[in-house]
């Protein structure tokens, strides 16, 4: 996709000891939301803490706008406009819910904070009932709407969002989804979607990829993805196999 926003090529890094994305190129159209979908221990997550800068790449560039930013370090990544949304919340337990937002604007200097706080609790009202409570109070559900709204706080571009479904309700899950429509559709944000929700994922996205064992081995538009057999069974529940079949019979990806 030539002029990308974001453009990954031929990325490879190591968790820990382990090469887990090996020669990954993708790309994030301005204004668009990518899905990457995968099975857990695809590399889904140490792809975007290599693209946030928590982990150096080994091989490989990362451009941004244009602009290279492999191996610099995650707050000049956050002033370029990129926001990592990690898996697992990460939320500050012991500060406010004000707190962690106030946390998500540290590298503005800009007078427009207070209004931002305004329109990013206008996504997630439930955080307003609660600004003084420290934030490891809150319910997962809760939890997950401030890691995103915190994020926010930065006026990102682009958001690297990771398993935001991940322990929620199927209500939450629907709740958190909605947001990451509107932000899109109200604020232009860019969104890089990890989810292993596959079929949330494709509804929200335009574009999608499909990870395994650290390579990219499927891509295409979000529509065409589900009408693939392969998704339908391994990621949308589409098999007719029962799981004793299964365990005798595992129906080969075309992809492999």
């Amino acid at each position: 996709m030539s002029g990308a926003l974001l453009e990954v090529r031929n990325l490879e890094s190591y968790y820990g000891p382990v090469l887990a994305i090996r020669g990954i190129s993708l790309d994030v159209p301005e204004g668009a939301i990518v899905a990457v979908l995968g099975a857990n221990g695809a590399g889904k997550t140490t792809l975007l803490k290599t693209i946030s800068g928590v982990l150096t790449p080994e091989k490989g560039a990362v451009r941004f706008a244009g602009e290279p930013i492999a191996r610099q370090e995650p707050d000049a990544i956050v002033r370029r406009g990129i926001v990592h949304v990690p898996e697992g919340r990460e939320i500050f337990p012991l500060l406010s819910v004000a707190q962690n937002l106030a946390m998500g604007a540290y590298t503005r200097a800009d007078r427009a904070v207070a209004a931002d706080t305004v329109r990013v609790l206008d996504y997630f009202p439930v955080l307003l009932e609660r600004m003084a409570q420290p934030a490891g109070t809150l319910s997962g559900g809760q939890q997950q709407m401030l890691a995103v709204a915190r994020g926010l706080m930065a006026r990102p571009k682009l958001m690297l969002l990771d398993e935001p479904s991940l322990g929620l309700s199927p209500m939450l899950v629907r709740a958190i989804f909605d947001v990451i429509r509107r932000i899109h559709q109200e604020q232009g944000i860019s969104v890089l979607l990890v989810e292993q929700n596959a079929q949330l994922a494709l509804e929200v996205a335009d574009f999608g990829y499909v990870m395994e064992t650290g390579r990219i081995v499927l891509d295409g538009p979000a529509e065409a993805l589900k009408e693939s057999r392969d998704i339908q069974e391994f990621y949308l529940g589409g098999s007719q196999h029962t799981a004793r079949d299964d365990r005798r019979w595992k129906p080969r990806k075309s992809w492999r």
